[in-house]
């Protein structure tokens, strides 16, 4: 049997095509990941919690996320479900990662504002669909939402703008 592509699949791995299944194993990749990282972490209790206590519980539940989604993709009647990933799906994962990632470099160095300006910009990228003016709102919201929660609600020393 052949997937949508055409290419020839052995009949034990066809299951294995399904994109729930992918989405399912790369869920539990990512976790699993973060449960190494996090090995060494505090854990603490749930009155005291340690600076593991978040992250180990967050990767916990998102390996339990995976493994759903994984076994609802195995148990898809139609086996081989939407076939491989087209190329452009690519193009908004690889975007919406690297919004995350610059976001995360750029927050001590540029501070909570242009760090969330250019996660916004970079992610809006990742969308063929969406207006600059729902990308300025949004933008606007999070700044303020990020602001209100972590400066002013929780104190956090995380610099505002950048310092040069």
């Amino acid at each position: 049997m052949t997937d949508r592509s055409g290419v020839l699949v052995p009949r034990p791995w066809r299951r294995l095509l399904h994109l729930d299944v992918l989405a399912g194993l790369m869920f539990i990749l990512v976790a699993g990941l973060g449960l190494w990282v996090s090995r060494d972490y505090p854990v603490g209790t749930a009155l005291r919690m340690g600076t593991g206590y978040m992250p180990r519980l967050l990767c916990w539940l998102l390996l339990g996320l995976g493994a759903v989604i994984a076994l609802r993709g195995l148990r898809d009647p139609h086996g081989v479900g939407d076939g491989p990933i087209q190329g452009t799906a690519w193009r908004p994962a690889i975007l919406v990662a690297t919004a995350l990632v610059v976001f995360g470099l750029a927050l001590e160095r540029l501070g909570l504002i242009v760090a969330i300006l250019l996660l916004i910009g970079l992610g809006a990228l990742a969308g063929r669909n969406l207006r600059p003016a729902e990308t300025v709102v949004a933008a606007a919201v999070l700044v303020a939402l990020a602001w209100a929660v972590f400066i002013a609600g929780l104190g956090l020393t995380i610099p505002v703008w950048p310092e040069w």
